[in-house]
């Protein structure tokens, strides 16, 4: 899969990943894909519901020793 943006939030607690997120995808156009790493468990439900609401795609979701990684198509 073809990624367009990286965004490292690792280290960040809520709200800042979301907020970084959010930053992120206005900049990129409908059908790119950003992978973002983050730290914070509460990313999981945060982003689930953001992506929900605001009509893009979560692609991908893996968390490995605790390092929780997504891939988001903006919609």
């Amino acid at each position: 899969m073809r990624v367009d943006l990286e965004l490292d939030t690792s280290g960040l607690m809520c709200p800042l990943p979301l907020l970084r997120l959010k930053k992120v995808l206005l900049t990129m156009k409908e059908g790119q894909v950003v992978r973002v790493l983050a730290t914070d468990p509460a990313s999981v439900l945060d982003f689930g519901v953001f992506l929900e609401q605001a009509g893009h795609e979560m692609l991908e979701r893996a968390e490995e020793t605790g390092v929780f990684r997504y891939l988001i198509r903006k919609r």
